[in-house]
């Protein structure tokens, strides 16, 4: 489980970093005509930086899936969600309303339940029934 949270937890951050990013060129870009937005937001760094990094999360979420359960993999980076509204808050200084704060809060006590149920599972599972080769 140690190297599930290890690709999962970059892949959290890479993909709401490159939510920033890309949310930060998109308002740069401005404007409503389908073309001319694309045509603006294209030649913006930050777009190309933004969509890297979402790029790289989806990657990491891939190689999760490679060996870990996805009834545990997509509830457990639901907490991006959380991770993304904080950094809305904090670097697009967007105003987060309390029921926000609460909806992010319910889905992290959600994560929080999955994280242990896997807990639970790998210590009672026996080593040699492992699949995930994480020993």
């Amino acid at each position: 489980m140690n190297k599930t949270f290890g690709v999962l937890f970059p892949a959290i951050l890479a993909q709401a970093a490159g939510n920033v990013f890309l949310s930060i060129s998109m308002r740069e870009a401005g404007g409503y005509a389908w073309l001319d937005l694309v045509h603006r937001a294209v030649g913006n760094p930050t777009l190309w930086l933004g969509t890297g990094l979402l790029i790289v999360s989806f990657l990491l979420f891939a190689a999760a899936l490679s060996w870990a359960d996805l009834s545990f993999v997509i509830p457990t980076v639901s907490i991006e969600v959380a991770v993304n509204v904080a950094f809305a808050s904090y670097f697009l200084h967007e105003a987060v309303s309390l029921t926000r704060w609460m909806g992010v809060f319910l889905i992290s006590i959600g994560v929080l339940l999955v994280v242990r149920s896997e807990r639970r599972k790998s210590r009672q599972e026996p080593e040699s029934l492992r699949s995930d080769g994480e020993r």
